[in-house]
């Protein structure tokens, strides 16, 4: 199958390069600036913003799917940057173009922070209630993605991704953070880490995505591990791991802006495809923390 791939240098990105060219399909793969590293493809340079020149390319490459993974998701600004309303601008533009140029197939990245997060588990018929602009902005590009593609008898999924970690993460973020924290003996302030989230290893999110892909899947799919934690329990795993469990300091930070005490995702829609989760949450963050030893610098 010849796949379009948009963020493909981006954390998520890059396992699912992987994940589709090990299953032997064809990637044209759009990336701005950063290396494409995964798996064999044709590296097309280039932006949404610049949806003109994209166009043309995809007019003559013909794709029959779109994983559509490209988004602003800088750490510490993205929930409430302006930022996130001109990525679903693009994102619909592309949309539209992938309509004109035959693709069949859209498979969308959104998030569980789509969801009303006081409904316990998070189900794909349950409501939604965002709060941040970037969970808004997602929720909308899967309900109006939706329409354009029912209208065009093109198949559309909408995947809400939970809480991924694995290797190659950029390091502020929590898990790689406190991996390279613990490895080179500093301590690490942390939250009270009683609030439960649902953690899967990003290799698991890519094989979500290349299911839907092939499936030729039409509507909204949890990616999640159905398997909460809470946060200090995934980050005690972290200390026993990379050692220095001792360093991390409880109650040292105040709860985030957006903080519920319960999120987990119930990924029965994606099973029914043939999809499950590879990796437990002690081996993957194992191999994370082993990733992160050879690449701290």
């Amino acid at each position: 199958m010849r796949v379009f791939l948009t963020g493909a240098g981006g954390f998520i990105g890059r396992h699912t390069l992987h994940a589709l060219a090990t299953a032997g399909h064809e990637v044209l793969a759009l990336e701005r600036d950063r290396p494409v590293e995964g798996g064999p493809c044709e590296v097309l340079r280039g932006d949404l913003a610049d949806l003109g020149s994209i166009r043309d390319i995809l007019q003559r490459w013909r794709p029959e799917a779109c994983i559509h993974l490209a988004w602003y998701v800088e750490p510490g600004v993205y929930l409430d940057s302006a930022d996130n309303v001109a990525m679903l601008q693009q994102s619909l533009e592309l949309l539209q173009v992938l309509l004109e140029t035959g693709c069949r197939q859209v498979v969308t990245a959104g998030t569980c922070a789509e969801y009303d997060a006081e409904a316990g588990w998070l189900r794909e018929g349950g409501p939604t209630r965002p709060e941040t602009l970037y969970a808004a902005c997602k929720l909308s590009l899967g309900e109006v993605g939706r329409q354009m593609a029912l209208a065009a008898g093109v198949r559309l999924s909408h995947v809400r991704i939970f809480y991924p970690y694995g290797p190659g993460e950029d390091r502020r973020r929590m898990v790689p953070a406190l991996a390279l924290a613990l490895l080179g003996g500093q301590a690490f302030p942390a939250s009270h880490g009683l609030q439960v989230r649902d953690y899967i290893h990003v290799g698991d999110v890519a094989e979500g995505l290349r299911v839907l892909a092939e499936a030729g899947a039409e509507g909204i799919y949890n990616v999640a591990s159905g398997a909460p934690v809470t946060v200090r329990g995934l980050m005690e795993t972290v200390g026993e791991i990379a050692g220095g469990g001792h360093l991390i300091r409880f109650g040292e930070k105040p709860p985030r802006k957006w903080e519920p005490p319960f999120i987990g995702g119930d990924p029965s829609r994606l099973r029914a495809l043939g999809w499950a989760p590879k990796r437990a949450l002690h081996e993957g963050l194992a191999e994370t923390v082993d990733w992160w030893r050879g690449n701290a610098d």
